[in-house]
Parts: structure tokens; C-alpha cells; sequence
């Protein structure tokens, strides 16, 4: 089995996230409307939606069950 490629990130999860949604809606509002600039705008609001699960996922008020 090979081995598996370790990276090292530098950015946090959130800040990945930001980032491709800025480029994704910059791009996407170069586009003219079609198929592919609404995609590109799923993409964006997708990561947005991660970028918020992740912070309530790592909110100090979440709590584990007791």
C-alpha cells in the first residue's frame, strides 16, 4: 500500500473556505448569466454553509452530551 502524502495546511478550515467563496463569486460575477456562473455560485454558498457549520462545530458553547 503506498503512503499516503501528507500536507501540512496553513490557512485554518475557515479561512480555506472564505477564501474559495470570495473567488468564487468574483469569478462568477464575470461570467455572464448561464449554467456556469449559477454553479459557481452553488460552490460559493456551499463553502459559506461550511464555513458556518465548522464554527458552530468549534463554538465553545457546544457541549458533549452528558
Amino acid at each position: 500500500m503506498p503512503e499516503r502524502r501528507r500536507i501540512k495546511q496553513t490557512l485554518s478550515l475557515k479561512d480555506r473556505l472564505s477564501l474559495f467563496s470570495k473567488k468564487a463569486i468574483d469569478e462568477a460575477e464575470k461570467l455572464p448569466p448561464g449554467p456556469e456562473r449559477d454553479e459557481l455560485i452553488k460552490k460559493a454558498r456551499k463553502a459559506d454553509t461550511a464555513s458556518n457549520i465548522d464554527a458552530w462545530a468549534n463554538s465553545p458553547g457546544l457541549q458533549p452530551p452528558k
